[in-house]
């Protein structure tokens, strides 16, 4: 008791009023650095072993033959997963559709997320962890500082990546929004000379992939899968999920109509780029709407000053002499 009593009184000493709460702290994140890693390090299963040893022996055989490029998890985070993936099913389908949409496609597109998340927090308290001791902390440092110089930067650190995935999907999401009217158009003169869709879709994403690699992206890909057997609504279905824009799932629902009903594709396509082009013009008049009224404020801080200074100036120069005079 008498060794506890005479550790927290040369915290107190070195680190202010706070110095035993801080040093509790450090030693708490001490720990979980190293306890975790010890915790959620398993043995390696002699069955996996058996099983990684038959892929690569089975590898070795095909290596005359073409090789495919795969999208393999990377087996050094499963072991990881628990803590790197969340628990419940609907949060694990809307992060990945979030990751997606955002343009992160890889099979371990969430866990690099949330481990993102978890090492910037833990970089950045510990940074400020060390900052408030250096440099801040004191006889005169309250609670209130403590909390923000240490929990503050670990809270922008669990944000930053989220905030980034989020301007990330807005702005693949404009760059499809953007793009989508003069695909149409493409796609259409490509249908109307005689092409079928598939061939179409092909043509348009090659045409496009310098302006809209985005949205080009999404055209090979429904291309590939199209090629690869899977029937074509649940292909278009699934590429207006990726996008996560309404003019696509419009568009997506067209074509399921058209093919279902036996209509004509290209009157199809031919009505709904009218209507995207239509819609591109609104979106451009929009935009010029609001730009008197964004540069409203502006315009006032920038230009009502100068003009008081100078209308005004030069009355209130000759007022106060005035009053100088008269007080002499």
């Amino acid at each position: 008791m008498q060794f506890l009593t005479q550790i927290q009184d040369r915290l107190t000493d070195a680190l202010g009023p706070f110095g035993p709460i801080i040093g509790v702290g450090t030693l708490g994140l001490l720990l979980i650095l190293i306890v975790i890693p010890i915790m959620i390090k398993d043995s390696k299963d002699p069955l996996e072993k058996l099983k990684r040893d038959q892929r690569g022996h089975a590898a070795s055989k095909n290596t005359t033959g073409p090789r495919l490029r795969t999208n393999q998890r990377n087996q050094k985070l499963d072991k990881y997963a628990t803590f790197l993936e969340p628990q419940d099913d609907k949060q694990l389908s809307q992060i990945k559709l979030t990751l997606v949409q955002a343009g992160y496609r890889g099979r371990d597109a969430v866990r690099y997320f949330y481990f993102a998340q978890l090492t910037l927090a833990l970089g950045l308290l510990t940074l400020g962890v060390l900052y408030y001791l250096l440099f801040v902390s004191g006889e005169q440092s309250s609670a209130k500082e403590a909390v923000a110089y240490i929990l503050g930067p670990a809270g922008v650190g669990y944000i930053l990546p989220k905030y980034w995935v989020t301007k990330r999907q807005q702005q693949r999401q404009e760059e499809i929004s953007d793009g989508f009217p003069d695909s149409l158009d493409m796609m259409l003169t490509c249908v109307e000379a005689g092409q079928s869709l598939d061939q179409s879709i092909i043509r348009v994403a090659n045409e496009i992939a310098v302006s809209y690699p985005a949205l080009a992206e999404e055209y090979e890909i429904v291309a590939h899968q199209i090629k690869a057997g899977r029937d074509k609504p649940s292909v278009l279905n699934d590429m207006a999920e990726r996008c996560g824009v309404q003019d696509i799932s419009s568009f997506v629902t067209v074509l399921v109509q058209s093919q279902t009903f036996g209509t004509s594709i290209a009157d199809a396509l031919r009505v709904y780029a009218g209507e995207m082009r239509d819609k591109r013009v609104m979106r451009a008049e929009e935009k010029a709407n609001k730009l008197p009224t964004k540069m409203t404020l502006a315009t006032m801080m920038l230009t009502v000053p100068p003009l008081l200074i100078i209308l005004v100036g030069p009355s209130v120069l000759g007022i106060m002499e005035l009053f100088a005079m008269a007080g002499g």
